[in-house]
This record gives C-alpha cells, structure tokens and sequence, in this order.
C-alpha cells in the first residue's frame, strides 16, 4: 500500500487535509514513530512533490490542514510559499499545521507568513512527564503551559505501559485546557512499542462520548483521516 496524501474530512470539522513530505523531523527521536522514514535529504525531490499534492486543494471547505512527518518549521520554504499562493488562491480562510513544542517560540513566524486563520496542533502524546519520557518526546511541560502555546493538541491511547489512571487524567487536560484535540488509538508499526488491546477496548467503552464532541477527534486507525499509509 503507498501514502495517501490528500484526503477531505467530512465529519467533525470538515476540511481537506494533505500529508506533505519535509526534510528530515529535526527532533526524530519519538520511539514509537516510524512516519519519519517519509521524511527526505532530496530537497527539490520534496518541492515537486509537494507543488503536485497541493494543486489538489480545491478551497471548497476554506479549511486546509497541513500535515508531514514532523514539523511544519521542516518544509522547505518553497513548499511554504506554495501553501501561501493556494490559501490566496482558494480562498482559504483557516490552516492547520503540526509543531513539535520545541518551536513553541517561533509559531509567530508561520502567522505572520500566512494571510488565515492558524491552528497550531502539538503532539502531546500524554500529560505524564514519566510515560513521555518513556515516549522520548524531548520535552516536559504543563497542560497550563502548553496551552499558552497551542490550541490544539495530538493525544495517545492504547499503548502497553499505559494505565487506566494516566488516560483518564490526559483526557481530562484535554476537555479542559484546549479549544481542540485528537485522540490517536496507537496502532502496532515496524517499531517496538506496543499496543494495549484491553486498554484500547476500555477506552473505547468508557470514551464512546467523545465521538458526539465536536471539538474532539478520535483517530481508531491512523489512516482514518484518509492520508498515510506505508512507504513503498
């Protein structure tokens, strides 16, 4: 199977989406992540194929999210004068991009260059500083202060080692810190962390909720989003 790149959410914040490619991921260290073998030294490789995904974008939801293999602040420059010329062009009026928190100082940048609306979406995983340091995130913080930042963030459930206790609390950060989430259900990939299929299951008992919150996604698959997929 290989990477879907362009997709339209149609159900809880209808947008498109597009999975761009970058340079690599300057953290890259996540130890359950395995979407950074996307990622390429080939600069001008990157920028056409960037250019082609783009010209997908029909402007229809006025809402595009931008989504790679690690941060936005890893696209090269041209591809993010190519975004600028398709939000101008198709009138687009809110964008989505990912940061890792390590950029939390430079969100400004991408605000400044874009005439919309910016979302900015952090990978939180979990709010335990211990299991995300298990998680190799590079980072410990507050929801208070992660929420000075993004308004948006990734959430995890699902993987061995979690507990009952350590999803509960991360949910609840969630619904009372941040406008919006994702929740992602961890998948087993090529790297050695695993999943949890009774946690999952309770999970998906004790949250069934969720699925009615317009500001919180539930992701069952990683793919549920229509983009990604395995690397040819």
């Amino acid at each position: 199977m290989s990477i879907e790149r362009y997709s339209v959410i149609d159900k809880k914040n209808p947008r498109e989406i597009v999975l761009l490619k970058s340079t690599k991921c300057r953290w890259g260290r996540c130890t359950f992540c395995d979407y950074i073998h996307d990622n390429s030294d080939d600069i001008e490789h990157i920028i056409e194929l960037n250019k082609e995904i783009l010209s997908m974008v029909s402007g229809e939801l006025n809402q595009l999210e931008i989504i790679n293999s690690g941060s936005c602040f890893e696209l090269p420059t041209e591809t993010l004068k190519d975004i600028k010329d398709i939000v101008e062009e198709k009138n687009i009026e809110t964008l989505y991009f990912e940061s890792h928190f390590m950029y939390r100082n430079r969100l400004d940048e991408i605000r400044d260059f874009f005439n919309a609306k910016i979302i900015f979406k952090c990978g939180i995983e979990t709010f335990d500083n211990e299991f995300r340091r298990f998680l190799n995130k590079g980072f410990s913080a507050s929801p208070e202060e992660i929420a000075h930042y993004f308004s948006s963030i990734c959430l995890m459930v699902g993987i061995k080692g979690q507990t009952k206790e350590m999803i509960q609390r991360d949910i609840k950060f969630l619904e009372d810190h941040f406008e919006k989430g994702c929740v992602n259900v961890y998948i087993d990939n090529s790297t050695e962390i695993k999943s949890d299929p009774q946690l999952i299951e309770w999970f998906e008992q004790e949250y069934a909720y969720l699925e009615k919150n317009p500001q919180i996604e539930v992701l069952w698959h990683n793919t549920d989003f229509g983009v990604g997929g395995e690397n040819e």
